[in-house]
């Protein structure tokens, strides 16, 4: 069968299932979910489904099991390594979420929220904030973002040095099998010790194993006292002295704690047209955020006492704190527009890589040193959780050298090499939070031991033995 009739015949099937409006099959209706939004990963697909109900997307499985079509996940099509876009070589649904975006269930009193897995994080924010929860899940794409993406990637953002990944965030999960079956984990215990933790294997799975249709998560108090500073460092050890200082004087109230380079800094800022809060000859910088539910503390000014001693310490340089939320939302923009302003400067390549903490400036001398080495005309920026050891190295190449797709692949083959080959000499990770997608698939082979590899194979093997579920992505298979 040609893709011509398969075709035919998917769309035929599915609009009995969500209806004309949701079975997309003209180029000018699928265009925008095909391709990335850094436009780095461009596929094909047959059509795009937008279904309203787990019930839906279990039937557009079976469809598609018995058409032998292969299914894409995807929510926000925000993610950075191109897991949600589907392959150009294999007949492919998109099976995109956005429609189902309810919020089922508020519990105060469990501290918990049942949301699909088509809820923008941001509305899913103030939703909860209107009981005054918090979901603190928190990223630059807050606006477009998912939460079924964010669970298939176990995102991290700015709130893991104190609330940790998506992982550590949900209860409970409901699920689309790879055979159209509904497994409904959405329990909202803390406690749970009947057998294997299901729920697991889909966290962080890029939608290889099953199609997150809604997630029982975490809630915690709103933060009614916060406070909001930057400061400047002349080495990056000396910010994690500092963030130890705020830990042991603050207990859990470090909310945020975000590393920058001063060529980072200067490209966000010349993106944005500002002016930097701070005097910007230093090397590093540090956006902190400290907040808590008790209004009893007052933490501009515990900010203030800390900076202070960590200035008479000689562990910062310079430091500013915003005295009201508008100084305190500009100081933060700084951070979320990083990915936008690289990606206007030129080519970018952005890794996602973990390390010990105690390694972090080993891991970034060396990776410098190594990079500036191979690519002496390029930009070497720095950012990420310093507090989670999650730091994202970002080479942006001038499009004057790298003016060819061929060019631009090997040199991203290279540096993403030289990065993943450092980091995991020190013990630590080639993906953090973004996810391996198709980006990443020949590096996990080369330096994932074989074992975790057979044992990732075995599991999706079980329950994917025709392989439909977002094939290519992870495994390269």
């Amino acid at each position: 069968m040609d893709d011509r009739d398969l075709r035919q015949q998917l769309v035929s099937a599915g609009t009995e299932i969500v209806g004309s409006h949701g079975m997309l099959y003209q180029s000018e209706d699928t265009a925008s979910y095909f391709e990335d939004w850094r436009r780095r990963y461009k596929g094909r697909a047959l059509a795009v489904a937008l279904p309203k109900s787990a019930e839906q997307v279990a039937a557009l499985v079976k469809v598609c099991c018995g058409l032998g079509v292969s299914i894409v996940p995807q929510g926000g099509n925000t993610g950075m390594t191109g897991g949600a876009i589907p392959l150009a070589n294999r007949p492919s649904m998109i099976l995109n979420v956005s429609k189902l975006n309810r919020v089922r269930e508020i519990d105060i009193q469990n501290n918990s929220v049942i949301a699909e897995a088509g809820c923008v994080l941001g509305s899913l924010r103030e939703v909860v904030k209107k009981k005054q929860r918090q979901f603190p899940m928190l990223l630059g794409s807050v606006g477009s973002c998912q939460i079924g993406g964010l669970i298939s990637t176990n995102a991290g953002g700015t709130g893991a040095v104190r609330y940790g990944n998506m992982r550590d965030l949900v209860f409970g999960l409901e699920v689309v099998l790879p055979d159209g079956r509904i497994w409904n984990g959405l329990k909202v215990l803390r406690k749970d010790n009947s057998g294997y933790d299901l729920k697991q294997l889909f966290i962080g799975a890029e939608g290889t194993l099953g199609i997150v249709t809604a997630a029982a998560l975490k809630l915690f108090p709103l933060p009614t006292n916060s406070g909001t500073a930057m400061a400047s460092f002349s080495r990056v050890s000396a910010a994690l002295d500092l963030l130890t200082l705020l830990t042991e004087r603050s207990g859990s109230k470090v909310e945020a704690f975000e590393l920058m380079s001063r060529g980072q800094l200067e490209n966000v800022l010349a993106h944005l047209n500002e002016r930097s809060p701070l005097d910007i000859s230093f090397p590093w910088y540090a956006i902190i955020e400290l907040a808590d539910s008790n209004l009893n503390w007052e933490l501009s000014e515990l900010l203030e006492q800390i900076l202070g001693e960590a200035l008479e310490r000689n562990q910062i340089d310079d430091a500013i704190i915003a005295s009201d939320l508008s100084k305190a939302e500009r100081i933060w923009r700084l951070r979320h527009h990083v990915s936008e302003a690289n990606m206007h400067k030129g080519f970018s390549v952005a890794n996602d890589t973990s390390v010990p903490i105690s390694k972090l400036e080993t891991f970034i001398e060396r990776v410098d040193a190594r990079l500036k080495t191979e690519f002496p005309f390029a930009n070497i920026y720095h950012c990420g959780h310093i507090g989670d050891g999650n730091i994202h190295v970002i080479i942006v190449f001038c499009n004057r050298f790298y003016d060819t797709a061929a060019k631009k692949e090997a040199a991203a083959a290279r540096a993403n090499f030289i990065v993943h080959e450092t980091s995991v000499e020190l013990g630590g990770s080639i993906s953090a939070e973004h996810g391996i997608g198709m980006m990443h698939v020949k590096e996990l082979e080369k330096f994932k031991p074989r074992l975790d590899i057979e044992m990732m194979a075995s599991i999706k093997r079980s329950l994917d033995p025709r392989n439909i579920m977002n094939p290519g992505k992870i495994l390269a298979c």
